[in-house]
C-alpha cells in the first residue's frame, strides 16, 4: 500500500489527465492547478478520461515516485462529479479502495473527519 499512515493526505485531481504525462508534467499540474507542492510528501492521484488508468505522484524524501495502474477490465470510480472542483481529498484507505476498483470512492465520504483538539473530552491546558 502506498503511504501507510492516515496522516498522509491524498489529493485526487478532479479532471481527466493525459496519462502520457510523466514526473514533470504531473508535478506541474500539482503546482499550477492545485497550488500545492509536489515535494510535500503528500500523494497526488490522477486518472484518465476513460477511467481505466491511474497514476499516483509521491515525493519519498529523495526523489519523485510515480506509481501507475492500468485496469484490464472495468473502470475506476469517477472523481470529477462536481464541476469547478480542482481536487478531492482522500485518505490512504480511500486511495487503496480506489485503486482496487471500489465504486464508492468519490461518491460519498467514506472516512470520518480527523479528530481535533475540540473533539477531546479533556481540554488541553494552554
Amino acid at each position: 500500500m502506498i503511504g501507510t499512515t492516515r496522516r498522509v493526505r491524498v489529493h485526487a485531481f478532479a479532471a481527466p489527465v493525459d496519462m502520457r504525462k510523466g514526473f514533470e508534467g504531473l508535478a506541474a499540474l500539482v503546482r499550477n492547478d492545485l497550488g500545492a507542492d509536489p515535494l510535500s510528501g503528500e500523494l497526488f492521484l490522477f486518472a484518465n478520461r476513460s477511467m481505466n488508468r491511474a497514476k499516483v505522484l509521491l515525493w519519498d524524501g529523495t526523489g519523485l515516485c510515480l506509481y501507475c495502474k492500468r485496469l484490464e477490465k472495468g473502470r475506476f470510480a469517477c472523481l470529477w462529479r462536481e464541476k469547478g472542483r480542482r481536487a478531492l481529498e482522500l485518505t490512504t484507505s480511500e486511495l487503496q479502495l480506489f485503486l482496487e476498483g471500489s465504486a464508492l470512492v468519490g461518491r460519498m465520504k467514506l472516512s470520518p473527519d480527523a479528530i481535533g483538539e475540540k473533539d477531546l473530552a479533556i481540554a488541553i491546558p494552554t
